[in-house]
């Protein structure tokens, strides 16, 4: 196994990814920029550098539709969210549409540990409701099998 797909690299990144976006989101900045800024303030030699990539990219190219998966299943305004919680949520939505190969418990429970890290004091429990939400919609096959009505 190459460290690029290690569990350990992959929260790392995603770590390094959700302060990116977060970036983004608050600075308005391109995430070339922000990709650009990060290489040179962080060291990313113990990260999955494409995923970062690959997520700091395929999130704002594909924030309307992202946004779109995710503002039905909220309680709240998309421009309610705190950003810290957008972020993960987009960076989950992102996951789970788009990148089959993780578990989408794995999406859930990063979700939930970055948002119990970053996020505001109950904001883990939130993103869990969500994301839970989501799965369940965005994988029927996966997770389909614990749908709630």
């Amino acid at each position: 196994m190459t460290e690029q797909f290690r569990p350990a690299a992959r929260r790392r990144a995603r770590h390094m990814v959700l302060q990116a976006l977060y970036q983004w989101q608050v600075s308005k900045a391109s995430a070339n920029e922000i990709e650009a800024q990060f290489l040179v303030d962080n060291d990313l030699s113990k990260i999955d550098k494409p995923y970062f990539h690959e997520v700091l990219h395929q999130v704002p190219a594909r924030v309307n539709e992202l946004d779109a998966a995710i503002a039905p299943l909220l309680d709240r305004a998309l421009a309610d969210m705190t950003p810290i919680e957008l972020a993960i949520l987009r960076m989950g939505t992102y996951e789970l549409m788009h990148r089959v190969d993780v578990p989408y418990k794995v999406v859930i429970n990063e979700g939930v540990e970055l948002a119990k890290s970053f996020g505001a004091t109950d904001g883990h429990r939130y993103v869990n409701g969500v994301l839970d939400k989501l799965a369940v919609r965005l994988r029927p096959l996966e997770a389909g099998h614990r749908s709630r009505s």
